[in-house]
């Protein structure tokens, strides 16, 4: 091969042509890092492929291969290549998604200390032996001694100075005698610093267990055919048990694995589980890692330092090179999908790359998601069930509370919590046990409105209105992120009669400090946790019991284990419902169970009580009866009929601007132009306003494209969206696979 294809960080989705030197043959090869002309410049990039010859006349060679860089796997190379292909991004994104910022940027270094050696004991001892008593080379023996009262004869530069009260003169002169070599160590950043872990022995399966986990090690001897296992169980039936013993399976087989959960707040939980199983052989990769902790990590994975990599999304992209198993926990969740290009859903190319890397995929949740359910059905994923909990505890019991037979709040009591809510809390109260309050909506208040003018305060740059934030005493946009002080009196007439209806977590939490006056309340949304280790700091708390209940959103619906809680209230099972959006009865069952899910999971029955001004909705009824087959035949006989997934693929065509008339325009144009290349098995809808018209002061419309055969016009698509012409002021993208049609 004499042509190296190479990728620049130049957002032109091209590959340059470069020449390889005889000097550079040997180690050049798909994902090496290499410094290449680019114009008047030096540029550096990846090598994406290598070939026999060029089209161009005049190819520029290579000028070497980067210095201390980063290089990929061949394999995640080829996965970044589908990637560019298949959600329509190019291919300089797609690698850039490939690596952590630390690691692409070159900004953070190896971390390095230095330390002082005895290069010979025996000539360091004659040194201290014949200075005895000598004042003026009293600070050089007390080096030395130190040294030589350590069993290796090495300590760090710092610490011996310090300890010895001596100067680095002394240092030198010992250098230079050869009593001393310093010499500099490799200093890992490490985030589990501190922080001591019991280890734990593997538990004995259930039958159930047993059954997955043969099913599993029969796929990773490569005896089933199919590389991906939807291991569907239900709450606390024992599926991280089941993936802590495929990976130890993985590990006996000289691979490597990988595990994905979907919230960075239940990554000290699964870590510590882990840590207790697989000691240092674990890696954790997320984005609240400082830069030099996520280089440090990223690198001792590259250099096989570690087996298993542990984290939110990205880490999917760990640079293993024997990778055996990837675990994807939680595996409906919408998170998984970047809401940035590259649009990946981190689920759907964990089961690329295991097919990529001939490695085992386990997709695992308690409310599968409708494509993953269809592809166990249909035979294209293995199944396994855990239909029972680990524990012989009885179910929680759930009750469902219509909230329009409520009248008006007693004295002392809030309209945000039924009586039978209220009388429940406290009976966990007195017996020492602890409750969860869940709320899928974070702030004080949803609205501000004038009572006399009816002002109602809108952010300038969206079509949603503000959110109240009492405690900061600000209104805050959750889609552009603008925040501006509340008004005392209405912007538009002065009247001070102004209020704020609707109701957040923020305000729950002020019901709750009424109501429950002497309880020890916390709240887990996005507004309170913000710095890196809140989340484990509350979590930790509500585990030793110091908080009586605990009020969030959904980051405390799924994956925690907390046995002394016995009650899960839902203030409001129906904010999710009426969304625009052909998911939102899934996405509400999903939520609903998962966070029903974390009542009753020790030795006392929980208890779930859900609150509706809809009691009678079918979503809600499947999800207090934990139903899931029947919810999912309920809801798949309604996609059918509407040709939605997984009965068809999906893509969502974007345009958006500041000017509504153009992009208007413009999406009409784009979608008639593509149109022939569609077909009959392709249906298009639209282009039509976007359910929430303008997001940051950008005006939005959307095309839809379902169809089973998408594949067909995906290539069309991609040039069309990354090298058409578009009108100045004017963005267009393809969500594929997308998830959300708000």
């Amino acid at each position: 091969m004499d042509i190296a294809q190479v990728v620049l960080d130049v957002a032109l989705d091209k590959l340059f042509d470069y020449r390889i030197p005889p000097e550079l043959v040997p180690a050049i090869r798909t994902g090496v890092r290499v410094t290449v002309p680019f114009g008047r410049t030096v540029r550096e990039g990846y090598v994406l492929a290598l070939a026999d010859h060029s089209d161009y006349p005049e190819v520029r060679p290579l000028l070497g291969v980067a210095d201390g860089a980063a290089h990929l796997p061949e394999k995640l190379v080829e996965l970044g290549n589908w990637m560019a292909d298949y959600y329509c991004c190019s291919r300089e994104q797609a690698i850039r998604t490939l690596l952590p910022a630390p690691v692409r940027q070159g900004k953070i270094r190896e971390k390095f200390r230095l330390y002082a050696a005895l290069p010979d004991r025996d000539a360091a001892a004659a040194f201290v032996a014949a200075h005895a008593g000598k004042k003026n080379a009293a600070a050089r023996s007390a080096l030395l001694e130190t040294l030589l009262a350590d069993a290796d004869g090495t300590l760090p530069l710092d610490e011996l100075l310090e300890s010895c009260t001596a100067s680095r003169a002394s240092v030198r002169t010992l250098e230079k005698n050869g009593l001393i070599r310093l010499e500099k160590h490799s200093v890992r950043r490490d985030p589990f610093a501190g922080r001591e872990v019991i280890p734990a022995q593997p538990l004995r399966p259930s039958p159930e267990q047993a059954a997955a986990l043969d099913r599993i090690n029969r796929m990773l001897l490569g005896e089933d055919r199919r590389h991906v296992l939807l291991l569907h169980g239900v709450t606390n039936s024992g599926k991280t048990e089941v993936y802590l013993q495929a990976i130890a399976r993985t590990l006996e087989l000289g691979r490597s694995a990988i595990v994905l959960v979907p919230e960075i707040s239940l990554t000290p939980q699964t870590v510590r589980r882990f840590r207790a199983r697989f000691g240092d052989r674990l890696s954790i990769l997320h984005s609240r890692l400082s830069d030099g902790e996520r280089f440090d990590e990223w690198h001792r994975i590259s250099r096989h330092e570690t087996a298993i990599a542990v984290g939110a999304r990205s880490a999917l992209f760990a640079p293993f090179r024997n990778l055996g198993l990837i675990v994807v926990d939680e595996e409906h969740e919408s998170s998984y999908k970047q809401s940035e290009a590259p649009r990946y859903s981190a689920r759907d190319v964990a089961v690329m790359r295991g097919r990529l890397e001939n490695a085992v995929v386990i997709l695992g949740s308690a409310t599968p998601s409708a494509e993953s359910r269809r592809n166990a059905e249909t035979g294209k994923y293995a199944l396994a069930t855990l239909s029972r909990q680990v524990s012989e505890q009885l179910a929680p019991h759930v009750r469902i509370i219509d909230l329009r037979l409520g009248g008006p709040p007693e004295k002392g009591k809030s309209n945000f919590f039924s009586p039978l809510l209220i009388e429940a809390v406290r009976e966990r109260l007195e017996r020492g046990e602890q409750s969860i309050l869940f709320l899928n909506r974070r702030g004080y208040a949803r609205m501000l409105l004038c009572e006399q003018c009816g002002y109602e305060a809108t952010c300038p740059n969206c079509s949603v209105g503000f959110t109240y934030s009492r405690q900061r005493r600000t209104l805050s946009c959750h889609l552009c992120g603008l925040v501006v002080p509340a008004p005392e009196n209405c912007p538009d007439c002065g009247s001070p009669e102004i209020r704020y209806s609707g109701v957040g977590t923020e305000k729950i939490e002020a019901a709750a400090a009424a109501v429950f006056q002497h309880a020890r309340i916390a709240r887990m949304d996005s507004d309170s946790m913000r710095g890196a280790d809140d989340y484990e700091t509350v979590l930790e708390k509500f585990r030793r019991a110091e908080i009586d209940i605990l009020i969030g959103t959904q980051m405390i619906a799924k994956g925690l284990h907390f046995p002394n809680v016995t009650l899960v209230g839902i203030i409001n099972a129906d904010s999710g419902l009426m969304l625009p959006d052909f998911r939102a009865p899934e996405r509400t069952f999903q939520l609903i169970t998962q966070v029903a899910g974390r009542a009753g999971r020790g030795d006392v029955r929980g208890e779930v009580i859900i609150q509706s001004y809809n009691p009678d909705n079918e979503t809600i009824r499947f999800a207090a009866e934990q139903d899931f087959e029947g919810f999912s035949r309920y809801d798949l006989e309604a996609r059918e009929m509407l040709a939605y997934p997984p009965f068809t693929h999906l893509i969502a065509l974007h345009f958006r601007g500041e000017d509504e008339s153009r992009v208007a325009n413009f999406a009409a144009e784009f979608t008639e132009a593509l149109r022939p290349y569609c077909g009959d098995a392709v249906k298009i809808s639209g282009p039509l306003p976007a359910p929430i018209e303008r997001i940051k002061g950008k005006f939005r419309y959307m095309t839809l494209l379902r169809g089973a055969a998408l594949g067909r016009v995906r290539p069309q698509l991609r040039h069309m969206v990354l090298h058409g012409k578009t009108p100045p002021g004017v963005e267009v993208y393809a969500d594929v696979d997308a998830q959300s049609l708000l």
